[in-house]
């Protein structure tokens, strides 16, 4: 995403597009999302539930994206911003360290 963002494109017309189908295929991964988790044993304080809340919030501006006609690399760009992404990112990479030491 950062390099579409990165690229000026004014947008795209096609519905096969690779920025469209990434942002399809990260959809589907934050529907699985917190059973991945939960299937790794990671449920203390409710953390699950952070994740779930998250990856949900991700997931609404990601299908925002998608409903668009054209999808702009500003666009892409906003969406890399996203708190609601980088809230999201910012867990899994707590998940992958926790991960890492066990």
């Amino acid at each position: 995403m950062l390099a579409y963002a990165a690229q000026g494109l004014p947008g795209d017309d096609n519905e096969g597009s690779q920025i469209r189908e990434f942002l399809r295929k990260a959809g589907t991964a934050l529907n699985g999302l917190p059973e991945a988790i939960t299937a790794e044993g990671l449920q203390p304080n409710g953390f699950v539930g952070v994740v779930e809340r998250d990856a949900g919030d991700s997931l609404a501006a990601i299908e925002l994206v998608l409903a668009q006609r054209k999808i702009s690399s500003q666009l892409i760009d906003n969406l890399n911003a996203s708190i609601h992404l980088r809230a999201l990112l910012t867990d899994l990479f707590l998940i992958d360290e926790i991960l890492k030491s066990k």
